[in-house]
């Protein structure tokens, strides 16, 4: 474990950015795919803000987990651990499955794998 203070900015401003999201945008396209690209790049950042593990590893990982969750809404997980009710709950976990979903969140990923690859290149140079 070591702490990076880059990453955990950039977890920061991009848990604003999906806080103002859900609370302002009520929109067709950026809260539904936008929010969900973002989504995946915070929680790498917030992985990447304490942990010093290799990018693809990593970004698999959320990749993995994303996926994860999109399908436990496939079974209704927030019914069915009865947070039906809980606003936070259907907005942190999601209600609804959609395959749509699942491409937001691999291009987020791939967009993450990019920048980190770029970065990597600007560094060794």
């Amino acid at each position: 474990m070591k702490f990076n203070l880059r990453y955990f900015i950039y977890t920061v401003l991009l848990f604003a950015i999906e806080v103002l999201i859900a609370l302002f945008v009520h929109d067709q396209f950026i809260r539904p795919y936008i929010g969900d690209f973002l989504v995946v790049i915070l929680i790498y950042c917030f992985v990447k803000s304490f942990l010093n593990t290799p990018v693809v590893l990593t970004a698999l990982g959320v990749l993995v987990f994303a996926y994860t969750v999109e399908f436990l809404q496939y079974f209704r997980i927030v019914e069915v651990l009865g947070l039906q009710h809980s606003r936070a709950a259907r907005i942190i976990i999601g209600s609804a499955f959609e395959w749509q979903d699942m491409l937001a969140y691999t291009m987020g990923i791939l967009a993450v794998v990019l920048v980190e690859n770029m970065n990597h290149h600007k560094i060794s140079k």
